[in-house]
C-alpha cells in the first residue's frame, strides 16, 4: 500500500514501490523509505556497448 511522504526537496510525494531506490542524494527520493517518489524513470547509459550493471544511469537522478 502507498503512503504519502516526503521526498528529499521537500515535496509531497507518493513511494513507488515499484521503483525501490536506495540513493538519499536525489531529490526524488522518498525520505522515509527507500523508493523513488517519480511515477516512471529514465534508464540509460553513458557507454557505447553497455556491458555491465555500472554502464548504466538513472537520467532521472535529480542532486538534492
Amino acid at each position: 500500500m502507498n503512503k504519502t511522504c516526503t521526498t528529499n526537496d521537500g515535496c509531497s510525494c507518493t513511494a513507488n514501490h515499484a521503483i525501490a531506490c536506495s540513493v538519499t542524494s536525489c531529490a526524488h527520493h522518498c525520505k522515509n523509505e527507500n523508493y523513488c517518489g517519480l511515477n516512471s524513470i529514465r534508464v540509460g547509459t553513458h557507454e557505447t556497448n553497455p556491458a555491465m550493471d555500472q554502464c548504466t544511469d538513472c537520467q532521472s537522478f535529480k542532486k538534492f
